[in-house]
């Protein structure tokens, strides 16, 4: 990576928080250290983080729930919980919300370093899989899901979220027909009336990107989906 690894602390207790801050910090991590749950999710809101450690004990918000919050912001983001306790039940809870790793008060700083980068050498190694997996060409046009690109020559044009989903869908839909009803529920959560109506002006986004190989057409298939034509 050549950029520095961004940390997200959540940690209730200011001596240990400050300690630990220090010691990553210390070890050439970025870090951004909040007192609670709450505030935890509120910086992760406005910037992004390649990992988290959370305490499970805190006010506000518990390490818990604020996991399960991260994980509906991005699921791709790794995160270790740190607590005093060595329940199993806590244990398995943690692990359950998508924990990496789960680490009792007091430990090594050298086993939670190696933790970090073990979690972080995973996190890169799949980024590089699944940019060759999602590399795939669109009539005479790359496209790198992954990245949210369609490249064209020297032309890249950069995708939204939805219209890269939309296109890798109608790309690898299953007898070459992308159904309305599934691309509505698994990009947007559902098939109402407003979802869909959303959904057209993304394909209509999607047919206009896709200009750049005229032989590429977005056919409509009458009250069922979609299909992507290479003439």
């Amino acid at each position: 990576m050549n950029h520095k690894i961004k940390i997200l602390l959540v940690e209730d207790d200011p001596n240990f928080g400050s300690i630990m801050k220090s010691y990553l910090e210390l070890n050439d991590f970025e870090v951004v250290l909040k007192p609670d749950g709450k505030q935890g999710l509120a910086a992760i809101r406005s910037e992004p983080f390649d990992i988290c450690i959370l305490d499970v004990m805190m006010p506000e918000m518990d390490g818990f729930t604020l996991a399960k919050e991260i994980k509906k912001l991005n699921s791709d983001t790794p995160f270790i919980f740190l607590t005093a306790k060595s329940l199993k039940e806590d244990m398995l809870e943690g692990f359950k919300t998508g924990a990496d790793d789960y680490i009792t008060k007091p430990f090594d700083s050298e086993v939670l370093l190696f933790k970090l980068q073990a979690i972080l050498k995973r996190k890169m190694q799949q980024v590089e899989n699944d940019s060759v997996v999602n590399e795939m060409t669109v009539g005479k046009l790359l496209f790198n899901y992954n990245l949210r690109t369609l490249s064209h020559g020297n032309i890249t044009q950069q995708l939204s979220p939805k219209e890269a989903n939309l296109l890798k869908m109608l790309c690898t839909a299953k007898d070459g027909i992308l159904l309305r009803k599934d691309a509505l529920e698994k990009i947007w959560g559902n098939d109402n009336y407003f979802n869909g109506r959303s959904m057209d002006v993304f394909i209509a986004r999607l047919r206009k990107c896709l200009k750049a190989d005229p032989s590429i057409e977005i056919a409509n298939i009458h009250g069922n989906g979609f299909r992507i034509i290479f003439g």
